[in-house]
């Protein structure tokens, strides 16, 4: 019903950038809080950025300074813009909503509002 899809991500350079880029389809009602996760292998998932619908953001003391996560709300789209690059940002990067779906049964709309993920989206850093 609803769909975060990734793109972006790939291999990078330290002291480098790039971008991933996140878009939400399906029966979307409203989007809440969008954000990226990151994780390696025994490791739990950490937050490295979010942001509200109304603009907010927060950041891991990890990337402040080096990261941002514009968003575009016509659109359903969140962006994590990496720069400055370091090889422990290397890890797998998941897009995250909280999204307020609908669906049509038999002329009645219905409501769920739930949190949904991307399937990742691998980041490497290395020279």
């Amino acid at each position: 019903q609803v769909q975060l899809v990734e793109s972006g991500g790939g291999l990078g350079q330290p002291g480098g950038s790039l971008r991933l880029s996140c878009a939400a389809s399906g029966s979307i009602l409203s989007i809440g809080d969008m954000g990226w996760y990151r994780q390696v292998p025994g490791k739990q998932r950490e937050l490295v950025a979010a942001i509200s619908s109304d603009g907010t953001t927060q950041y891991a003391d990890a990337v402040k300074g080096r990261f941002t996560i514009p968003r575009d709300n016509a659109k359903n789209t969140v962006v994590l813009q990496m720069n400055s690059l370091k090889p422990e940002d290397t890890a797998v990067y998941y897009c995250d909503a909280g999204v307020t779906a609908y669906r049509d049964i038999g002329g009645v709309f219905h409501f769920n509002t739930s949190q949904y993920w991307g399937r990742g989206t691998q980041v490497t850093v290395s020279s």
